[in-house]
Parts: C-alpha cells; sequence; structure tokens
C-alpha cells in the first residue's frame, strides 16, 4: 500500500499553490506568486519537512475584482508531473474536472505521472461546478448534482478499469461509449489515492463510494464532530473506509498580536472584497461545497483562505488549533499562506515540532534534524 494511504499521523498538505494568490483574496504585495520558480522551491521545502501532499486547484477564468483572483493558473496534472520529478517523499495530487477530461486519457496521464514520481501521484476529482468555466470551456454544467455525479461515476469506472484490465475491452455506459481500449502503463503501486470534495447528497455518496479521502470545510467544529463521523458511517454502511480532510489558514507570528495585527492587514484591510463577492455568489448558486445556512457568516473567512479554517496566533496557538481539527475527527489539512515559500519555515521551524510533541505528527526527517 502507498505510504499516504497507510500512515495514520494527522496529514498536512498545501493548497492551491498553483495558483495566484493561492488562497488568499488579498491585494497587498506580499500575495502568493504562483510561479513555477516558488512552486519548485515551496515543494522541496515541504519533501524536506516530511509534508505529506500538495494539493493544487484548477482553474480556467479568475474571479475577477482589483486582483482578478486566480486568474494565473499552473495547469494541474503538468504540474504535478514536473514536481513529481523533483521532489523523493511527497505526494502530489492532480485536479481533474471530469466534464473537461476524457478518462481515457486522464488514466495514462496519472499512470505516466505515476512512473515519475514513482507511486506518489494522487487524483483530485471535481464533478463541476463553476458555470462560468463551463461556459469558457463551451460545456453546458448540468442544473442537477445528480446528473454531475453520474457522469462523474461512469468517469471513473472507465479510469478505474483502464488501471487494472490486462485486456482490451469495450465500454457502454450512460454517458461513455468506448471501443478497444487498454490502459497501459499502469500506476506504480495499486490504485493512487482519490480525494473528491462534496457537499450535497449526491456528492457524498459518491465520495464515499469512491474515495479515499472527502474534501470539506471546518466551519464550526461542534457541527464537525457530527458530519464527519456521519461521513465515515456512511463510507461504513458501504464496507469502506473514508477519511475526512479539511484546509485551513495559518498566519503564524511569535506573538498573538503580531499574528492578528498582519492577519488583519492583508485579510480585511487589504482583502479584494469585489472578488470575495463573486466567489461567494458563485458558491451560492452552483456549489454545494459549503453548507449555505453558514456561508454567509464566513465572508471575512473568504478573503483570508477561501474559506478555510482560521489558524491564526503563536505556535503554540496554530499547533492547539491543528490538534482540534484532529479531535473533531479530520484525518488532516490542507495549509495555506499569505506567502507559501517565505512563512512555512517558521511553520516548519516552530509548529511542526509542537505537533510532533502532541503525536499528531511523526519527529522530523533526518535531513531537518540534521541541519
Amino acid at each position: 500500500m502507498r505510504d499516504f494511504l497507510k500512515s495514520d499521523h494527522f496529514k498536512l498538505g498545501t493548497f492551491s499553490t498553483n495558483c495566484s494568490s493561492g488562497m488568499t483574496v488579498t491585494k497587498v504585495n506580499e500575495r502568493w506568486d504562483n510561479s513555477w520558480k516558488n512552486n519548485l522551491r515551496l515543494a522541496q521545502m515541504l519533501d524536506d519537512a516530511g509534508i505529506d501532499f500538495m494539493l493544487p486547484i484548477a482553474r480556467w477564468i479568475g474571479y475577477g475584482g482589483e486582483t482578478n483572483f486566480h486568474h494565473n493558473v499552473l495547469e494541474t496534472m503538468t504540474w504535478a508531473t514536473a514536481l513529481l520529478a523533483k521532489t523523493e517523499r511527497l505526494t502530489i495530487f492532480a485536479t481533474m474536472h471530469t466534464a473537461a477530461n476524457n478518462p481515457v486519457v486522464v488514466a495514462k496521464q496519472i499512470a505516466t505521472a505515476d512512473q515519475v514520481g514513482r507511486g506518489r501521484i494522487g487524483l483530485n476529482i471535481v464533478a463541476g461546478w463553476n458555470k462560468p468555466e463551463y461556459e469558457a470551456l463551451g460545456l453546458t454544467l448540468p442544473d442537477d448534482h445528480e446528473t454531475r455525479y453520474g457522469y462523474a461515476q461512469d468517469w471513473f469506472d472507465v479510469v478505474q478499469k483502464l488501471w487494472t484490465s490486462d485486456e482490451i475491452f469495450d465500454w457502454t455506459g450512460k454517458y461513455f461509449d468506448l471501443k478497444g481500449v487498454l490502459g497501459n502503463p499502469k500506476p506504480v503501486d495499486g490504485r493512487p489515492p482519490i480525494l473528491n470534495a462534496a457537499g450535497s447528497g449526491q456528492g457524498r455518496e459518491f465520495a464515499t463510494r469512491n474515495a479515499d479521502f472527502l474534501f470539506t470545510p471546518a466551519i464550526d467544529l461542534e457541527r464537525s464532530v457530527g458530519e464527519v463521523q456521519q461521513i465515515k458511517d456512511q463510507a461504513a454502511e458501504k464496507g469502506r473506509k473514508v477519511g475526512v480532510l479539511t484546509f485551513s489558514h495559518i498566519c503564524c507570528r511569535p506573538t498573538e498580536k503580531e499574528a492578528r495585527e498582519v492577519h488583519q492587514w492583508y485579510a480585511q484591510d487589504n482583502a479584494d472584497w469585489e472578488a470575495v463577492d463573486n466567489l461567494v455568489n458563485l458558491q451560492f448558486a452552483n456549489a454545494q461545497s459549503f453548507p449555505h445556512d453558514l456561508l454567509a457568516l464566513i465572508k471575512d473567512r473568504m478573503a483570508a483562505g477561501h474559506g478555510g479554517f482560521p489558524l491564526v496566533g503563536t505556535p503554540e496557538q496554530v499547533a492547539d488549533g491543528i490538534e482540534s481539527l484532529a479531535k473533531a475527527g479530520f484525518a488532516g489539512s490542507t495549509m495555506s499562506f499569505l506567502d507559501y515559500a517565505e512563512e512555512f519555515p517558521y511553520f516548519r521551524d516552530e509548529v511542526l515540532p509542537l505537533l510532533a510533541e502532541k503525536g499528531l505528527r511523526p519527529g522530523a526527517p533526518a535531513s531537518v534534524a540534521a541541519e
């Protein structure tokens, strides 16, 4: 089994470093520059520090506003494959929209990237929600989640068959009619880890049937406790074990005062509120990833970390916040920073040892401990 699937510590990864501004909808000049140079620099730091994974967002158009948030995005399959060639331990996900990518092509792309990474690729499946992007691609977004996830199921069934079948086969499904297909090469070490973000009933049925990890926001931790257990129970009814991941935004400084002042500066005083409004409105109109009864209450979080759980304060406070996510039942969390490459070293040096003391993370890799 792949290391990413068998490890039982609280998983940590980064989110959206392939996108301009990362997860922070801000106008400050210090916001994340998603250049290849910066992504490579960060990936190698994460790799050396024993961080588990990197997760990208697939995006084709920005959210407008003064910064046109997420207007510059590195394509995820290319990005993941290149980073796998330059790292040793990290699992790196590619994010694929089912409607925009042929499953026969994706199966081969993932298997090829897995050859490069020697068993470290992951697949994040997106059934679709962002209507303007569908329109930009000349596609029609189905109004109902049943159709979106029905298509995604047929799509993923084809991918899995290509990864496992040694014989040429035909495929006749509701959405795909394929003749004489065969997938070679295969993934290196069994099925790559599968991730899916889902909030709707149909989405969670899909995720608990197919994914290894379901990705969902942690808005209210008391609410999350029941939600996470419900997801685990739903998977267990299918004879499966599905971990639940969430996402968080980190602003960590030596004092709480400094952390809160910096956070206020970029996430409130200089937020790109027009882009935030566009993002929130699109979520209301087309997606159920966020609970709609809480979405309006976390508009400020959308500026700070795209709605991620806020971890603002000293290293001790950030470590305690991560521990609270673990106690709520989450198997791990992605992390975002205003500037990932500049801020991660402080998190690595000050927070990771505290998480190891709490039993949430393994000790530092030898390459880091020896420095």
